[in-house]
C-alpha cells in the first residue's frame, strides 16, 4: 500500500494549532502521508509568538534532500520562512529535485498579529520561491505586501473589501511575479461573507462561502494550504483541491474547538470516525 504524500517545509508551532503540526494533522485527516521540513522553532500559544530558533540553512537543505531520496513528495507546501538565506536554500533544493504541486503560503503575519516574516525576506519569498509555486495563498494582509512587490499602490487591506479589487490585485501577481494566486477573504472588514477568489493563467474563479464567526481561526492559512496540497497530491486540478480544502476548513472552523485563552486553533480531526477516537473507556 502507497499513499500520496505531502512534504510541508514550515516552521514548529509549540501550541499545535499551526505551522509543521497543523500541517501534519490536515494531511492526514485528508488522507496523505505527510512529511516534514522544519524551517524554525517557535515558541508561541494562542495568545502570540514569543521567540523563534531558525534552523541553519544547511541543515534545512539536508532535511528536503533526505526526503527526496527516500519518499518523494507528490506535492509540497510550504510556509513560514522567516529569512532570506531559508528561503533561498528551499527554491535551490526544490528546484534542483524538480519538485511537483508547490503551494506557497506566504506567512509574514500570525493570526495573533505576531511578525513571522523578516522585513527584508518579502521580496526574496516573491522572486525566488513564486516561479516554483503552483499556486500562492495570501490572506489579505499578507496580499497587501504582495501587491505593493508587484506594482499595485494600496494603502489598506479595505481596498480588499471587493471580488473585483482581490482580482485586480491577484492578475498584477501572477503577471508580475509569475504565480497564480488564491486570495484567501477571511480578513474582509464589514462583510458576512469569507469568499475566496482563484486567479490562474486560465481565469478567474470564486470560491463563495459565508463567514463562521469564531474567534478560534488560529492555523487556518497553514491548513488550507496543506489541505490544497494533499487534494493535488492526490491527482485533482488545482480548482478542484481549492474547492475540497475549502469545504475540509469551513467544517473544521464550524466544529467549534476552543482550546487556549485567545485565537484557538481549528479542529483538524472534525471528519475523523474511528474506534480510537472519542471517549476513554478506563483501564477494564
Amino acid at each position: 500500500m502507497r499513499l500520496p504524500s505531502v512534504l510541508t517545509i514550515a516552521g514548529s508551532d509549540s501550541s499545535g494549532g499551526a505551522g509543521i503540526q497543523a500541517d501534519i494533522k490536515t494531511a492526514i485527516a485528508n488522507g496523505v502521508y505527510a512529511m516534514s521540513a522544519v524551517t524554525a522553532l517557535t515558541a508561541q500559544n494562542t495568545m502570540g509568538v514569543t521567540g523563534i530558533h531558525e534552523v541553519p540553512p544547511e541543515f534545512l537543505a539536508e532535511e528536503i534532500n533526505e526526503v527526496f531520496a527516500d519518499i518523494r513528495p507528490d506535492a509540497v507546501k510550504v510556509g513560514m520562512v522567516a529569512s532570506v538565506p531559508l528561503i533561498r536554500t528551499i527554491a535551490e533544493r526544490l528546484f534542483a529535485h524538480n519538485a511537483r504541486h508547490v503551494v506557497v503560503d506566504p506567512v509574514i503575519v500570525a493570526a495573533s498579529g505576531s511578525r513571522l516574516l523578516a522585513e527584508d525576506a518579502a521580496g526574496a519569498l516573491a522572486a525566488e520561491l513564486f516561479p516554483l509555486a503552483e499556486v500562492v495563498t495570501p490572506n489579505l494582509p499578507e496580499l497587501l505586501v504582495l501587491d505593493e512587490i508587484a506594482g499595485g499602490s494600496p494603502e489598506s487591506v479595505e481596498d480588499y473589501n471587493s471580488i473585483e479589487a482581490r482580482i485586480e490585485a491577484a492578475q498584477r501577481i501572477l503577471s508580475r511575479l509569475g504565480a497564480p494566486v488564491l486570495v484567501k477573504g477571511g480578513h474582509t472588514i464589514g462583510r458576512s461573507r469569507s469568499d475566496d477568489v482563484l486567479v490562474t493563467r486560465d481565469g478567474v474563479e470564486v470560491f463563495p462561502a459565508e463567514r463562521i464567526q469564531t474567534k478560534n481561526t488560529h492555523g487556518t492559512g497553514c491548513t488550507l494550504s496543506t489541505a490544497i496540497a494533499s487534494n493535488l497530491a492526490k491527482g485533482m486540478t488545482l480548482p478542484k483541491a481549492v474547492e475540497r480544502a475549502k469545504a475540509f476548513i469551513i467544517g473544521a472552523l464550524a466544529a467549534g474547538l476552543d482550546m487556549g485563552h485567545s485565537s484557538g486553533p481549528l479542529h483538524h480531526g472534525f471528519a475523523l470516525m474511528s474506534k480510537f477516537i472519542g471517549p476513554g473507556e478506563g483501564n477494564a
